[in-house]
């Protein structure tokens, strides 16, 4: 890959992680959802195309929805999403040779990449309204396991999804929009050295030093010291600001949230601040990211491939996964599930007789149903790769690697291993992998830390 291909990579990727601060803004919002009192459910133009969506749709990708049918041909390239903070994309092979074609057939494999949306952060709480000592502070809980002594002292802003209320031609209509604050308007101030005592510096460098995780040492208070502060001189402000168009008495006294947030929040959604019915936010760096990264890449067609090719990305992986929309969800199976029901052709007639047949139980039933059985081959058949983060030595803790794993940047994709079974790799899955990487002069690196990282396949 030449160096000019290398630096349009990176430079899209950051391109991509700058405009995604938060789950929602990664996977995008194409539709707005509509729930209209009388009526039923509806769906009008975007509000707001985002990255991943954006980046699909780009490409030739059509959106299929779950709560209705789909219609999947071979040789198109198809993506879905739920909680509009999880997405999931693929591509039927059709491809036509000189004497064949090479296309999909039911019970062929999945190829699948797997990642997150989601990272460490401070989410608001639902009641992000706090005041003391005339500082008007934003209550949040954390999420994941941040290393939350990085967030103070820095200019941090709110991110994330609101619900709107909006009035028509005498109807009322709810809507869901993403909303992003780019300015700095809020930080985690750090208590100044000059109030903590000599003896407890020294305890914070030496705990610093030997304790066995990185905030053991700092003793964050996650309940009180990591209160983002609004502004230091806004009362004043809002006193003359919301009284001035009546907005004192409607919110500040009777909200969950302060009217500051709100009135900056309104602003952005181009709303008045009681149209916002409720909002999912959380806290965000304003300051860019930067490309510490290499890059590789493969052919992206869909040549010599007789399969499906995927690629799932999961919301709360950083809280387990256990969640509607996390990997531990059944959104994959459900995906796998339907694009083989669409191409089992006689599934109905055979769905039929076996409902007009004895069977003992209702699970022997399912067991014998066609689709359940394609689907059965086409999972053995297929492969996943977890895409994520790795740890890379470093150079001022050498001691936290052994000696042989030592994963380093700019050499190459880690494979991860644990004796545990922490993650799937093995023999097998190694080996195919380590092939698949030789093909496309992958560099490989081998560890026993934390996380599998590759690139996309």
């Amino acid at each position: 890959m030449a160096d000019t291909e290398v630096c349009s990579v990176v430079s899209d990727f950051i391109d991509f992680l700058n405009a995604s601060p938060t789950a929602f803004h990664a996977v995008g919002n194409p539709f707005l959802l509509h729930f209209r009192f009388g009526g039923s459910l509806t769906y009008s133009s975007p509000f707001n195309l985002n990255e991943a969506k954006k980046r699909l749709q780009k490409v030739g990708y059509e959106q299929v929805v779950e709560r209705e049918d789909w219609k999947l041909e071979a040789g198109k390239r198809y993506f879905l999403t739920r909680n509009h903070s999880t997405i999931v994309a693929f591509a039927i092979v059709f491809y036509p040779l000189i004497f064949c074609m090479l296309k999909y057939v039911v019970g062929n494999g999945f190829h699948i990449v797997g990642a997150h949306t989601d990272s460490p952060c401070l989410k608001l709480k639902p009641v992000s309204e706090v005041k003391r000592a005339g500082y008007l502070e934003v209550g949040v809980q954390t999420y994941g396991g941040g290393l939350w002594h990085t967030w103070f002292d820095r200019d941090l802003t709110v991110a994330g999804r609101a619900m709107i209320r909006e009035e028509k031609g005498g109807s009322v209509s709810y809507s869901h929009r993403l909303v992003r604050i780019e300015e700095p308007i809020m930080r985690v101030p750090t208590l100044a050295s000059h109030l903590d005592s000599i003896l407890d510096r020294n305890y914070f460098v030496i705990a610093c030093l030997v304790s066995r995780g990185v905030n053991d040492g700092f003793k964050v208070n996650t309940q009180s010291h990591l209160l983002p502060v609004l502004a230091t001189s806004v009362k004043v402000e809002l006193n003359k600001e919301f009284a001035e168009n009546g907005l004192a008495e409607k919110t500040t006294n009777k909200s969950r949230h302060h009217a500051f947030l709100l009135q900056m929040i309104a602003n952005k959604l181009r709303c008045q601040p009681d149209q916002i019915c409720d909002f999912e936010l959380q806290a965000c760096d304003t300051q860019p990211s930067i490309a510490l990264i290499d890059a590789t890449s493969s052919d992206n067609d869909l040549e010599n491939e007789s399969g499906v090719r995927m690629v799932a990305l999961f919301d709360h992986e950083e809280v387990g996964s256990n969640s509607a929309e996390g990997a531990g969800s059944l959104a994959m199976l459900d995906a796998l599930s339907r694009i083989t029901y669409s191409f089992t052709s006689a599934s109905k007639m055979l769905a039929k007789a076996i409902q007009r047949s004895f069977l003992v139980s209702a699970d022997m039933a399912h067991a014998l149903h066609p689709n359940y059985m394609m689907l059965a081959k086409a999972i053995q058949r297929s492969f996943l790769v977890s895409a994520d983060m790795a740890h890379a030595l470093h150079p001022n803790y050498m001691d936290k690697h052994e000696e042989s794993h030592q994963p380093k940047l700019h050499r190459g994709l880690v494979i991860k291993h644990n004796a545990n079974q922490r993650y799937a790799t093995n023999a097998v899955t190694s080996f195919i992998f380590r092939e698949i990487a030789v093909k496309h002069n992958l560099p490989i690196q081998v560890s026993s830390i934390l996380i599998l990282t590759i690139e996309w396949l």
